[in-house]
């Protein structure tokens, strides 16, 4: 057997598959003889198979006779049940058949996908009708729209002075507010107060650890007794931020990561115990999980917090013209202050380059937890006031001083 003959059986044994599993799915949700099972979904794939191999216009003739099928089913069926969803189902079966002949894996994968929206009707009937409220689904929309309608259509480079003010990575930064805020709150309602903080703020801190300081301090505000775990979701997610200088450095260069391993674990290490200190003391017994009237985000904060980004990033840049080269290592300080990935790569840039040595580096890395942490702690006083602020600001300056320490016994 040829390799071409190989390929096109696993398209087609892929494509039988894919009408097996979605047609299992709707033969078990439905009793009815008429309604399309097993055996049609299966079929109506395979020729969609066969269609796509013998061309484009087959193709369409196969596919305007599956949706004339689906059309008759509906008309037939249609006061017992007015959904369209088994006629959409045996279409779009037909659509992944043809799919299989040009990637079996994308189809099969989708196959999938589409039989656990078949098979969770009741579940997702009820989060759509009885679980959401309007003010959540509002907030839910709100956030797709700014994510997936203005956030493309906003202009990818710098402009204002400088050139430092990118209209799309600004925009970014208030949907990653919204976005944590809308995940701590889902996470919330699902797992609880403790445990939905917890692991909402640690991977939070992989999208914007300070947009989850400034997130959890709203939560904090909102629900006093939720102070102390949230300060622990807020220092987890500054965990998990600081996690990603190994990678960010490691591109650069696998000796950098060697150099600062002893200053990021010990910064770590005091992060993880904050983080789990704030878990295992948190009242959240006395306060119900957020409920339908509560809001997911408050887009104002968002839109501050970008403001300010903007203006820090506005004046590294302003520094860094005005002085030259020999203002990097101050340029970075300030930028890190708003993204410290950033400012981490630029250490990197300059040790590779020889302008600064290891213990240098070590320093200089000291130097960039501070000015962001001097910043998370600033915003976590705002925006959650003084309980959480400072219990933050405790964490992130110990996990500093612990840097200290570790930066001054290396290079002793």
């Amino acid at each position: 057997m040829t390799e071409d003959a190989v390929e096109l059986l696993f398209a087609f044994s892929a494509a039988l598959g894919a009408g097996l599993l979605v047609g299992l799915v709707r033969e078990r949700g439905h009793t009815t003889h008429s309604t399309a099972g097993l055996r049609t979904h299966a079929l109506v794939a395979l020729a969609a198979a066969i269609a796509a191999w013998l061309g484009s216009g087959v193709l369409l003739v196969t596919l305007v006779a599956v949706a004339l099928l689906a059309a008759m089913s509906y008309r037939a069926t249609h006061a017992e049940d007015p959904g369209l969803t088994g006629e959409v189902a045996l279409l779009a079966t037909a659509l992944l058949g043809a799919l299989a002949v040009r990637s079996p894996a994308m189809a099969a994968g989708l196959a999938v996908v589409m039989a656990v929206l078949l098979y969770a009707k009741e579940p997702l009937h009820r989060l759509s009708r009885e679980l959401l409220s309007e003010d959540e689904v509002f907030d839910g929309l709100f956030l797709l729209a700014s994510a997936l309608v203005v956030l493309p259509l906003l202009p990818d480079r710098g402009i204002g002075p400088y050139g430092a003010l990118n209209p799309r990575t600004l925009w970014l930064l208030v949907v990653l507010v919204m976005a944590v805020g809308a995940l701590g709150h889902v996470l919330l309602r699902v797992i609880g107060n403790r445990w939905g903080l917890a692991v909402s703020g640690f991977f939070a801190g992989y999208v914007s650890s300070t947009a989850a300081v400034l997130g959890f301090g709203q939560r904090a505000k909102e629900s006093p007794p939720l102070t102390r775990s949230a300060v622990g979701a807020a220092l987890l997610a500054n965990l998990a931020s600081l996690s990603l200088s190994v990678p960010i450095l490691g591109a650069l260069s696998p000796s950098l990561v060697a150099e600062q391993r002893w200053v990021l674990a010990a910064v770590g290490a005091v992060l993880l115990a904050g983080g789990l200190l704030g878990v295992h003391a948190g009242r959240e017994d006395e306060v119900s999980p957020p409920t339908a009237q509560t809001r997911m985000f408050r887009f104002s904060h968002a839109l501050g917090f970008a403001a300010l980004v903007g203006g820090l990033v506005l004046a590294s840049a302003a520094l860094n013209e005005w002085i030259g080269n020999s203002g990097a290592m101050a340029a970075a300080l300030i930028a890190a202050a708003a993204e410290l990935h950033a400012s981490i790569a630029t250490l990197g840039s300059l040790r590779l380059g020889g302008t600064i040595d290891a213990a240098q580096g070590q320093w200089l890395m000291v130097g960039l937890l501070a000015a962001s942490m001097g910043t998370k702690s600033v915003l976590a006083v705002v925006s959650g006031g003084r309980a959480y602020g400072l219990r933050v600001a405790a964490g992130l300056l110990a996990s500093l001083a612990a840097g200290v320490v570790t930066a001054a016994w290396s290079s002793g």
